[in-house]
Parts: C-alpha cells; structure tokens; sequence
C-alpha cells in the first residue's frame, strides 16, 4: 500500500488506538481467534513503516497525521516522521525546535546541536537556555554557542519606527495603500467595511462610506493607482464584518473606486456554486489588475470586465501575499508554509523562487510587495516577527541577497498588511485580528489598543551585501543530489567541549 494511502487510512488510528486502550481488559475466552478488522491492519501496517517508506512520502497532511499516531507510541518512527516534516515545511522553526528536542531527550548531543546550529544561522529566535527539553544536552561550548545566537536574533534590528498611530475601536483597520498624489495613507476596515484617508495626526478622514449593497464587506486589501486614478478594494463577506448575513457567505468582489472622489467604478466577482475569498490584490505598472484567493489557492486577472483564472495549485497550502514586477513580466505570490512562487506572464509557466534554504527563511509571510528589483516580505509567523527585502537577479526568479528592513521591535505584537509608498514602506505593527474568534466575536473590548502603523526606510543598507541567500551549488556526489553550503560554517562540534 502505497504511503500517501496507508497514511489517510491512519488518520482515524489515533482515534482508534484511544478507544482501545480506555476498554477493561478482557477475560480469557476459548472462543476461536477473530478475523482482523481493517482498522486493526491499517495499525499494524503503519507500526511496520520503514524508514525509506515513510522519508519518501510527499504528502504533508498525511505526514503530519503520522507523526502524531507515532509521537509517545514509536520514536524512532516518530523521529523519521519528523524529519521529513522539516524537510517538507522548511520554513518552520517550529518543527526544528520540536525535533532537537527529541534529539535532546535521547541525549543525542550532535543532531541537536546541528539542528539548533542551522536554525540560528537561519534567523529563528528561540529561548532555550532554560527550556527542560534541552538538560541532557546542557554544558557544551556548541551549546552555549547556540543559545547565544539564538537569544541575539531575537535582538530589536532595524531604523524604522511607528509612523503614525490610528484611534483604537473596534474597527479593525488591516489594509493599507498609498496615494502618491496626495501623498496619504489610506486604511480599510475589515470590521465595517469603511475606507479612510489617514490625516498627518493619525486621524480618520471619512472617504468611501460601508456600503453593504455595493459588495463592499470586510476590507482585506487595498492597492492605489495613482496614474489611473484608482483605488483597488478586495472585499469579502466574512464574518467579522458587522452587517454579516448568510447571504453573504463566500461572497467576494474586486472593486474599482476613483481614488480622487472615491466613486464605484466598478465591482467584479465570479459567478459560481464555490464561493470565493479574495484576500490580495497586485496592480502592475500598466495597470493590469490581479487578484488572489487565499483559501481556493488560485489567482485570477481582471480581462474587461471579467475575472480571468491565470493560475490554480491545490498542492499549496494557501496564498498568503501577491505582487507583480514592476514591468508587469512576472507575478509573484507566497504560500504561508512552503515559500515564494512567480509565473512568467508571457509564458504563464511558474516557477518557484530560488534561495539557499540553508540560510533564508521564506515562509511566515502574510503580505508581499514588489520595490526596485526586489520583493518586500512582511513575516508575521516567523520568530521573530520581521520586514526582509529580497533583491532578485535580472530575471527574477532567483534570490540574490536578502536583508531585514526591521526585526524583533517591542511593537511588532501582530505584523498585518502593509503599503509602498516610494521608497518608504508602511505596515501594521500590531494587527487586532487575534482579538477576534472564528465566529467575528471580539473577545474583549477593554483590549483594542491605538494602531501602530510602522515606517521603514526601503533602501536601509541598500548597498550592504546582506545575507547571501542565493543558490550555492557544490559539485555532485554519488547520488547526484543538489546540495546547498551553509554560508558561514558553525564551530566544530566537541560533545568534549
């Protein structure tokens, strides 16, 4: 059986297993030995993986569901479980720290220290001096190496700071955009669906007024072009929006507003039984529009005055921020697990962006944005929370350099969505959103705090090297697989030390 199919048919086991074990023991009987069910096969055939069995499945959700059926029942298998997770997901620093514990827990001082080595050199910033995971390990130069490195990246690094704070309220004002003729910052609220222009004392201007009959729900992005005169909304139905109804579910539009009298010029959808969630919204220099589905992971253009599908992948695990090169060849869009992905328009082949995984993490993000040759990550899932530029080489597909704009500051409780303005870069710091349920319900009132809307200076240590996060291939081995060097080599490993 193969192990993408073995490993779904585990998904009940652990459920399973449960039961089991919560039954009184039975008494002996004479009767003749029972037939096994297909559950108590399923069992014993995963009990029975190997490890070239499981370290060669693909599938991350059957995996995963793996992992927890073997975590306190099977730890070798549980350890081979998970170290094809971090290979599947490199961008968590999660599943790293969890698996050098386990390391940890067997004493296992070199795999830990190679684990806990590779994420400091990856930027990841954990306290670990005293997590108790970690005692079996303690009392090496290679450890205090680690813990060190890993407390530094958890430092304040960067000039930005808070730009302008907006009244506290239960509004939950996410997006952003920039008007560069007016040179003002506007903001949407994806509580009541309002838009404002943000006055020089961090006061709201009133601009475009909700308007439920319009489409226009909660405010999940915003994009201004100035040289046409409009402003881009991605609107959705969801229900932390106020004036919810059930006959908004899955409900979404791309409107088009002027952004000199905020007029509806506008409003665009797709007609179909599935629903859609557009969550981003990338605009290219021509004015050509693009928009995001974050849950249906697909991207659609505006063609007249239709929505045009230019791209759909069910393999990624969502769609968590999109851009456009600035010459309109290339779309960029970020999956908020497994990385940076582009097409090439005039081919519409994609492509996933090249880096060293060795020195680069590019998952975390939840908005994307294209300045001079490189792409601006806001990552809100990354520890720490950080703004990073990636300068890309001339075609734009491969990382070159990347250097973080602003890391770690006391403010970044929250990162959110975020605006180009010049060479000026203006996100959220302290998103609201996590004060709010499944359900729109907000968990306390007394919470909501001013928003702190941050600046950083795009062309902070523009011609500094930064971290070389380019592809460094080495010459193939035997196995003819590609490797990647590690930039700056960590101190031999002495358990002795």
């Amino acid at each position: 059986m193969k192990i993408q199919a073995l490993a779904y048919a585990v998904l009940s086991l652990c459920g399973l297993a449960a039961v089991h074990a919560a039954e009184p023991a039975a008494k002996p009987a004479t009767a003749a030995p029972r037939a096994e069910s297909a559950d108590e096969a399923r069992m014993r055939a995963a009990e029975n993986l190997t490890e070239q069995q499981i370290k060669s499945t693909t599938n991350r959700e059957a995996l995963s569901r793996l992992a927890q059926f073997y975590n306190g029942r099977d730890l070798q298998r549980f350890i081979w479980s998970m170290q094809r997770l971090v290979e599947l997901y490199p961008n968590s620093g999660a599943l790293r720290l969890q698996l050098a514990a386990v390391y940890a827990g067997q004493g296992d001082k070199s795999n830990t220290y190679d684990t806990l080595l590779k994420m400091q050199n990856l930027g990841f910033a954990y306290s670990i001096g005293n997590d108790p995971r970690f005692e079996k390990v303690h009392g090496t130069k290679v450890w205090e190496y680690a813990v060190a490195n890993l407390d530094a990246n958890a430092k304040p690094f960067g000039e930005g700071k808070v730009a302008v704070q907006l009244p506290a309220g239960d509004t939950l004002l996410e997006a952003l955009a920039w008007d560069s003729k007016r040179k003002q910052l506007l903001v949407g609220s994806a509580r009541d669906g309002a838009i404002h222009r943000v006055e020089k004392d961090g006061k709201l201007a009133d601009f475009i007024k909700p308007d439920p009959a319009s489409g226009l729900y909660s405010v999940l992005d915003l994009k201004a072009d100035a040289a046409n005169d409009v402003l881009w909304v991605a609107s959705y139905g969801a229900p932390v929006y106020k004036s919810y109804t059930a006959e908004m579910v899955d409900h979404s539009y791309l409107l088009k507003y002027s952004l000199s009298s905020g007029k509806l010029l506008g409003k665009y959808s797709i007609e179909d039984k599935t629903g859609h969630l557009f969550g981003f919204v990338a605009v290219a220099g021509d004015g050509r529009v693009y928009v995001a589905d974050p849950a249906r992971r697909e991207i659609f253009k505006l063609d007249g005055d239709k929505l045009v599908q230019v791209t759909s992948n069910s393999m990624l695990t969502g769609i968590s921020g999109l851009a456009v090169s600035s010459d309109g060849r290339n779309l960029y869009f970020a999956d908020p697990a497994l990385g940076l992905f582009g097409m090439d328009l005039s081919t519409a082949r994609p492509f996933s962006v090249g880096h060293s995984p060795d020195s680069l993490v590019v998952g975390g993000v939840s908005s994307l944005f294209w300045y001079d040759g490189s792409l601006i990550l806001v990552q809100d899932n990354m520890v720490p929370q950080r703004v990073m530029r990636l300068k890309l080489d001339k075609d734009g597909r491969n990382v070159v350099t990347a250097m973080p704009l602003d890391a770690a500051k006391p403010e970044f409780t929250m990162l959110g969505n975020g605006a180009v303005a010049g060479d000026d870069f203006y996100f959220v710091a302290n998103s609201q959103r996590e004060l709010y349920d499944s359900h729109g319900v907000l968990s306390d009132a007394k919470l909501l705090q001013p928003i702190k809307v941050y600046k950083s200076n795009l062309r902070f240590a523009w011609d500094q090297p930064g971290i070389s996060a380019g592809l460094k291939p080495i010459p193939a081995a035997g196995d003819a697989k590609v490797r990647f060097e590690n930039p700056e080599p960590a101190p031999k490993q002495d358990d002795n030390k």
